[in-house]
């Protein structure tokens, strides 16, 4: 399976429409890929926190993603656009009242924000086939804990290649750092998982460790898809990495935009679980 992984850069002063249409360009630039990974949030911005108000939209049919689809069809593959922020009609309605500005909000409890930050995956055909909301919110109560709600499901995807089907898993950036969601992804039968994010520079050691371990120790290869660029006074860490099921890098981004292309082996990825069945040996679920 050839995959794609789009290190998207941008600053403040690009418009959203600006973003998707740069983004969408992209995407069609990648004829021959199975499937195409974006990073997290680069349509309203990983850490633009005022632009998420105005630039909600829903997961289905909103701006982004009815553009990444098209983008899908032109070239007929697989897209996980990244994610969007997903807004209710409730949470559209209340922040109308609040000039869009999420931040101004009253601070609200958990179930009542209806704002998410939601991965959505669109087939060749263009149709929306897959959505996931974050379940781990980065921020230490503020940012996304503060704004968004929590995601509650685990979501796998089949996606149809060269007459077999592969189990895409999703998850995004934060959730790199929480071994028992790979586990519970692994559980639900992903073979591959994507993983768009927006991870800052500071950090980007742990990101690339992540991805290798998270692969490793649960026999599935690993699309990390991360972001270019400097926005909302923030330097993006890059580096976005593919990993197969040994842990092996087969491709890797430096820290500008760029796009990182590999093939991956699926059925290596069961000739490992089944030589080296360690996963048979686990005891505590």
């Amino acid at each position: 399976m050839r995959v794609s992984a789009i290190q998207l850069a941008y600053t403040d002063e690009d418009s959203q429409q600006t973003r998707i249409e740069r983004a969408a360009r992209l995407v069609r630039a990648q004829h021959g890929s199975d499937l195409v990974v974006l990073p997290e949030l680069w349509s309203p911005g990983g850490f633009s926190y005022r632009d998420w108000g105005p630039r909600a939209e829903s997961p289905t049919d909103g701006p982004t993603v009815t553009a990444l689809a098209q983008a899908a069809r032109d070239i007929g593959a697989y897209v996980h656009i990244g994610s969007v922020i997903e807004g209710s009609e409730t949470a559209l309605a209340r922040l109308a009242e609040y000039d869009h500005d999420v931040t101004a909000l009253p601070e609200l409890p958990d179930g009542e924000r209806h704002l998410w930050n939601t991965s959505v995956v669109v087939s060749p055909a263009g149709e929306v086939i897959a959505t996931y909301r974050k379940i781990h919110r980065f921020g230490f109560g503020s940012g996304e804990p503060k704004l968004l709600e929590a995601g509650e499901d685990i979501v796998t995807v089949p996606l149809e290649v060269d007459g077999r089907t592969v189990a895409l898993g999703l998850a995004t950036c934060y959730d790199l750092r929480f071994p028992e969601m790979f586990r519970a992804l692994l559980d639900a039968g992903a073979e591959v998982v994507a993983v768009p994010a927006a991870w800052p520079a500071p950090r980007v050691d742990h990101w690339s460790l992540f991805a290798r371990a998270r692969a490793a120790e649960d026999f599935m290869a690993v699309i990390a898809c991360n972001t270019a660029g400097f926005h909302s006074r923030t330097e993006m860490g890059g580096h976005s990495v593919i990993v197969d099921a040994s842990g092996t890098v087969l491709a890797e981004a430096a820290t500008d935009e760029t796009v990182i292309v590999a093939d991956i082996d699926i059925d290596a990825i069961h000739t490992r679980r089944e030589s080296f069945p360690a996963l048979a040996d686990r005891r505590l679920r």
